[in-house]
């Protein structure tokens, strides 16, 4: 896939560093590709459920995540980018070291772009799918 403006990577780095959901999850950006954008989290123990895997919101919020930054990397320079709709099936216990989310786009089109994502649970034997999500994003001029 091709970006539409050159500047794709920095705007995406600069929008990630303002997300106060992504800095108190301790996330990271680890690739921005135009069409595909990975993030890193560790599982921290504030975020993990009641039998001790990490929430599935943490999976939902690093996946909605990506997959949006991932749409956003096609979009015109001056376009953000909003969640129209997500949905996620939660494929196994979200236990490990940390998660690994792989957004990317399914089809850019012009006023709708459909994505996916993928959540992997890191441990130290390899890594486990913990998450699909498949959902629409929709560019926005701000202002």
């Amino acid at each position: 896939m091709k970006a539409r403006f050159d500047g794709f990577e920095a705007k995406i780095r600069e929008s990630f560093a303002r997300q106060d959901i992504m800095r108190t999850l301790g996330a990271e950006l680890v690739r921005v590709e135009a069409g595909a954008v990975e993030i890193v989290a560790p599982v921290l123990d504030e975020m993990r459920q009641q039998h001790g895997f990490a929430h599935a919101a943490v999976s939902f919020a690093l996946g909605d995540s990506a997959a949006g930054y991932a749409a956003l990397s096609l979009m015109e320079g001056p376009d953000e980018v909003l969640t129209v709709e997500m949905k996620i099936n939660l494929l196994a216990p979200a236990q490990g070291a940390r998660l690994h989310a792989k957004g990317h786009v399914v089809r850019p089109g012009r006023r709708l772009v459909v994505v996916g994502a993928e959540v992997w649970a890191e441990t130290d034997g390899g890594a486990v799918q913990v998450a699909l999500l498949q959902g629409t994003m929709i560019p926005v001029r701000p202002g």
